[in-house]
């Protein structure tokens, strides 16, 4: 829904392939309880113009408005803040009187507008269409940015420097904290513990992003390092490019968007529908599938149930879908057995159990031997790396007994699973 606070237009600008300066691409404006876009007539008269995604708003003249049920445009939504980057700047604009407001009293320009440049993919929101002003943040240390993050959590004031350090965390997704970084000429997306944290959620995330890397699985390079006492998770960015010339970036668009649903139409994204779209869409559809089959397993298998539509993605070049690389993989220890993944994989069951998953490998175009060939693979590598990669991450033994049989290989997990896959997990 459209709040009447704030801005009611801004402008979209585009980085375009291959380039590291951007270009304004059009105009957002309200209209009716929605945002519409349309492009430009210079930008519709360069050679070298795409789409900002072409089933979604296709590059013609005209005002272009969003899908039937949602209120702007999913590829623009994909550039804006969630949860974590909206209590940013309600904290920036409110202070302490910020602490219990309602993110929809602010409506979606001005969360666009006050985020950070240095957003996901290669789109930024101005409020003029002539000159470009990044809205950049100053340096910070990490240890800085950490002790920011926890006055968030608590809802206390930030100072000017700190509150102005935190920007760039505003325009990446997700609900936990988080900043942009540059280092080494390299971008980053550092992820920060939390006081609240009940076990070393950013150890845990590193071990399963390493161990998916390892298993053959297309995950962003992750790091970690200790600052103030805390762990902090480095992520490469797979949306930037340094190069000689310049930093590029590189489009991006969310399982969401491809799927043509917003956040309160997520329950109904499944997998076998990003499998179709794969089928039809993507520019190497085969090698995308048994990728995408390969996550859903690993997320089972690691008790990463957060496998929602948003922490699915794309590179948009204007012509070729690809599977960006795996990223927000957050093992999650539970107490009871059943559970549910945040996507449906087969029909209507969305059941956190191998064997459906086996039962939806036809849909990714898997034989049920090539299927249950790669899950004993996967199963294998975790039994004999998950020890040694704790230990790299400096996870407790409190917190190894944990997650072990609570999030990585939950005996419900196994319920119905071929003998030679129960076998495997329990020898």
């Amino acid at each position: 829904m459209i709040s009447d606070a704030g801005p009611t237009e801004a402008y979209v600008w585009i980085w375009l392939p291959g380039a590291t300066d951007p270009v304004v691409a059009g105009r957002l404006a309200e209209a009716g309880g929605q945002l519409i876009f349309n492009y430009g007539r210079s930008y519709l008269a360069r050679p070298d113009a795409i789409s900002l995604y072409d089933p979604e708003l296709p590059l013609r003249a005209g005002i272009q408005r969003p899908r039937a049920g949602l209120s702007l445009p999913s590829c623009l939504r994909d550039a804006a803040p969630d949860a974590w980057g909206r209590r940013v700047i309600i904290n920036r604009r409110l202070g302490s009187a910020g602490a219990g407001v309602d993110p929809g009293r602010f409506g979606e320009l001005l969360y666009l507008l006050e985020s950070g440049s240095d957003r996901i993919g290669a789109l930024d929101v101005q409020a003029g269409a002539t000159r470009y002003v990044a809205r950049d943040a100053p340096a910070a240390s990490l240890e800085d940015l950490q002790h920011a993050a926890d006055l968030v959590e608590r809802g206390a004031v930030l100072a000017p420097d700190l509150a102005a350090a935190l920007l760039h965390g505003t325009s990446i997704g997700g609900a936990r904290p988080k900043a942009a970084i540059v280092s080494g000429g390299q971008s980053f997306i550092a992820k920060f513990s939390l006081r609240s944290d009940l076990y070393g959620v950013v150890e845990a995330e590193y071990v399963a992003m390493r161990l998916a890397a390892e298993i053959g699985l297309q995950a962003a390079p992750v790091q970690l390092i200790r600052t103030a006492g805390r762990s902090v998770l480095l992520v490469e960015r797979f949306d930037r490019e340094h190069t000689a010339r310049g930093r590029l970036r590189h489009g991006v668009v969310s399982g969401l968007t491809l799927l043509g649903l917003d956040e309160m139409m997520a329950r109904y994204a499944s997998y076998e529908d990003l499998a179709t779209i794969i089928r039809h869409r993507f520019a190497a559809p085969k090698a995308a599938l048994r990728e995408l089959f390969g996550r859903l397993v690993f997320h089972v298998l690691c008790g990463n149930t957060d496998d929602h539509a948003r922490n699915h993605a794309a590179f948009w070049n204007g012509r070729d879908l690809a599977l960006t690389p795996a990223y927000d993989i957050c093992p999650v220890p539970r107490a009871g057995g059943e559970a549910t993944q945040a996507m449906r994989i087969l029909g209507d069951e969305s059941f956190s159990r191998i064997e459906l998953c086996l039962r939806a490998a036809s849909a990714h175009l898997l034989a049920p031997d090539e299927a249950t060939s790669l899950v004993l693979h996967q199963i294998a590598v975790i039994k004999r790396r998950w020890p040694a990669l704790c230990a790299e991450a400096g996870t407790s033994e409190v917190d190894r007994a944990l997650m072990w049989r609570r999030a990585w290989f939950n005996p419900s997990v196994f319920e119905g699973a071929p003998a030679a896959v129960a076998e495997a997990a329990d020898a």
